[in-house]
């Protein structure tokens, strides 16, 4: 193999990119603008739920409770009503999301013990902000019952640790808030960094169908030299984006970053390599820019998005489906990227990752390799 002939389609490549406008867009900023547009669209939290509340029992206790409830920027009083009738007009013209019913006898109940006769009505409508509301109420209510019960026990000079005798505390690593984007993040990024894939098929399937490709039939270039010089100039454009996508995590969606950067550069050069192998095994097989389009999304960006762990965790699919997602670079490299934005580990708990995306990237180019060649049909 010779250098001169790989960087010399490297250099042709480049000037390509440089050249075309739509390529430069695609492979450096549609990137970015696809983790702004996933980053705020699919983890946004829910906030300012309005509810209405119809408090039957209108004592101190159940006023005390429902300013508790809506104390911060989860839920938003938007409504005191009388009736159910008001509770259901306003479902209906959309202005709540949730309402609650405080029976009478909410302030006795609690005094003597016998729970909290509390009903919570959600619009189905909008599932995720009723359930939001739900779990929000409930961990709210349970809190407002031990105040009640350490009052009561204090007041009968009975010390708290007698009248609960279980201490359970719950610590979550990794992401103390449990917020879904600090989880989702850096997943997305093996997302977003499988755009210049896309160009590679692109390009080839440009060239075969424009007769440009002649050129380099023409030449005594080898395949081998051909494949490797079209692919170099997309991971190098795609090492920028390495740098960029994680400052855009980090600055404006928050996400910590606690691994070494030069361990995550060096993962997410190898994780190219092979997710542009994919591409230049579609660009090798597909005669078109409209079919290289079709099965990129079909191999790359579909499977990326439901199979590599970001949404569903992998444990829970079949194991058919394990084994595909085996096959897949962004299972691997979602792995590693959570791996060293969020519990900070090395190489020394990621590089099996790192050897599966390098022997995945070698077979890919060997397949591409494989099957293209240097004439025409």
């Amino acid at each position: 193999m010779s250098i001169r002939h790989v960087f010399a389609v490297v250099r042709k490549e480049i000037q390509h990119i440089l050249r075309d406008r739509s390529t430069l867009v695609l492979v450096l900023l549609a990137p970015t603008a696809l983790m702004l547009l996933m980053g705020y669209a699919l983890t946004m939290d829910i906030q300012h739920v309005p509810i209405a509340v119809l408090d039957y029992d209108r004592s101190s206790t159940s006023r005390d409770f429902v300013q508790q409830i809506t104390a911060g920027d989860d839920l938003d009083l938007y409504a005191q009503v009388s009736s159910m009738e008001e509770i259901e007009a306003l479902l209906m013209r959309g202005e709540i999301k949730v309402a609650l019913v405080l029976a009478p006898g909410f302030a006795r109940d609690i005094r003597s013990l016998r729970g909290m006769p509390l009903q919570i009505i959600i619009d189905g409508t909008e599932p995720q902000s009723g359930a939001f509301a739900v779990d929000h109420v409930g961990w709210r209510a349970e809190e407002f019952l031990n105040q009640a019960l350490s009052a009561q026990m204090g007041a009968l000079g009975v010390t708290q640790g007698v009248s609960q005798p279980i201490d359970l505390r719950v610590r979550a690593w990794y992401n103390p808030s449990l917020k879904p984007r600090v989880d989702m993040i850096p997943g997305l990024i093996s997302m977003v960094l499988g755009f210049p894939a896309l160009s590679v098929a692109l390009t080839l399937a440009h060239e075969r169908e424009h007769g440009t490709l002649e050129q380099l039939m023409a030449t005594p270039i080898t395949r081998a030299e051909v494949l490797l010089g079209k692919m170099i100039p997309y991971v190098l454009v795609g090492l920028v984006n390495v740098i960029l996508i994680p400052l855009l995590a980090m600055l404006l969606f928050r996400i910590p970053f606690n691994g070494n950067f030069i361990v995550f550069f060096l993962l997410s050069a190898v994780f190219l390599f092979a997710i542009m192998g994919m591409g230049l095994i579609i660009g090798v097989f597909m005669k078109t820019q409209p079919a290289a389009l079709a099965l990129s999304f079909l191999l790359i960006f579909f499977p990326g998005f439901f199979m590599t762990g970001i949404f569903f965790p992998i444990a829970s699919m079949p194991e058919v489906m394990r084994l595909e997602a085996l096959v897949l670079p962004g299972t691997h490299y979602a792995i590693i990227t959570r791996g060293v934005f969020l519990t900070g580990v090395g190489l020394d708990v990621l590089w099996p990752y790192g050897v599966m995306l390098a022997g995945l990237g070698v077979i890919f180019l060997g397949i591409a390799g494989l099957f293209f060649r240097k004439t025409l049909g």
